[in-house]
């Protein structure tokens, strides 16, 4: 009981970089990910999330089984499938709306960016020319339905704006 007060006292008091790495590690949330082995845009959202403070454990196969095991439809598919904090991320999903979803905890299955669309996280690289087409972060629902989260018009990629319930 000791340690963990001097832990907080801390981290208060310093800051979180007081922290030894072993405890700061376990603050970040793991996100399990399922994806194909070559994939290099995958490879490129993982790093998305990595430097937005998400810990990554890669899965080299199985997106399709997990995706059905986690309750995201089909309709709803890309190329790769995660799991953070009990809820499904499918495709190209943001790390700032994973955060937030994590904060908000809504009663839903997850978050889903379906297909492949470019100026997205991982998709965002030099091959695409700086190229961000318009894209929506869907809330999948416990009822296969979604709704918008977030939108990322093409001209306003770093400023989303939320959509109203």
């Amino acid at each position: 009981m000791k340690r963990r007060f001097l832990i907080q006292a801390l981290a208060s008091l310093a800051g979180a970089s007081a922290l030894p790495p072993s405890l700061m590690a376990q603050t970040k949330p793991l996100v399990e990910v399922w994806k194909d082995p070559d994939c290099g845009c995958c490879q490129d959202w993982i790093s998305h999330l990595e430097a937005n403070g998400f810990r990554v454990k890669v899965q080299g196969s199985g997106n399709t089984a997990a995706r059905a095991r986690l309750g995201v439809p089909d309709k709803l598919g890309s190329c790769h499938t995660a799991q953070v904090g009990g809820y499904a991320l499918e495709g190209h999903v943001p790390a700032r709306d994973i955060h937030q979803i994590l904060k908000e905890r809504p009663k839903a299955v997850g978050l889903a960016v379906p297909g492949m669309p470019v100026g997205s996280p991982g998709m965002d690289g030099p091959a695409y020319g700086g190229r961000k087409d318009p894209y929506d972060v869907l809330l999948v629902l416990e009822d296969g339905n979604s709704r918008i989260y977030q939108s990322y018009p093409s001209s306003q990629l770093q400023a989303p704006k939320k959509k109203s319930s």
